[in-house]
Formats: structure tokens, C-alpha cells, sequence
């Protein structure tokens, strides 16, 4: 089973995590699914760049980001070359995959209330 080893982060995961991520799920579902509270304002549907992550190690096994989600990367903060949204990658069949959580998000509908 695929593995997802997120890098420790202050607030949403101090300590780190090693996760078994059944294949075909998004990288954002399955940090929901094991207590990660990443923000997802869009309800996943690649309309906001909350859920943004950096992939430290196994970007190149993720299918290629669509150009929906390349558009809205570029106004991420923290934008790297691995960059992607986390509720558009698929965790493959197998493999391990490192995850850091940017320290940041742009969050407009939260930074308007």
C-alpha cells in the first residue's frame, strides 16, 4: 500500500506522520481522513488554492496536474516546481510519497470575514 510521510507542521500536524493511503484516493482525502485538518475552502473541487502542498519526494509517480490546476497554483502561496493541489493528486497504487503542508494558505473567503 502507497505511503504518505507528511513533514511535521506546526499547526496542522506538529509531529509529522507516516499515513497508508489506499491508491485513488486524493492526497487531501486522506489527510482529512487521519485527523490533518488541511484547508480545503473549494469542497475539493479545484476552485481554490487552499489545499496546497509541496511533494518533497515521489512527484514525478502522480499523474500530471490538469491546466485548471496549474492555473490556480501559480497564485499559490509558496509556490514550488512540485507544488500541487492536494485534492487533485491521486495517490498512485504504490510508492511513497513526502508531503509538506506550506505554513501559509490564501484563504479569501476566511481573510474577508
Amino acid at each position: 500500500m502507497p505511503q504518505l510521510v507528511v513533514l511535521p507542521h506546526g499547526e496542522l500536524c506538529p509531529d509529522g506522520a507516516v499515513i497508508d493511503a489506499p491508491a485513488g484516493k486524493s492526497v487531501c482525502d486522506v489527510l482529512l481522513e487521519n485527523g490533518i485538518e488541511i484547508e480545503h475552502a473549494c469542497e475539493k473541487s479545484c476552485a481554490c488554492t487552499t489545499c496546497h502542498v509541496i511533494v518533497r519526494e515521489g512527484f514525478e509517480q502522480l499523474a500530471d496536474a490538469t491546466d485548471d490546476e496549474e492555473d490556480l497554483l501559480d497564485k499559490a502561496w509558496g509556490l514550488e516546481p512540485t507544488s500541487r493541489l492536494s485534492c487533485q493528486a491521486i495517490v498512485p497504487a504504490e510508492g511513497e510519497y513526502v508531503i509538506e503542508i506550506p505554513k501559509y494558505t490564501i484563504n479569501h473567503a476566511k481573510e474577508n470575514h
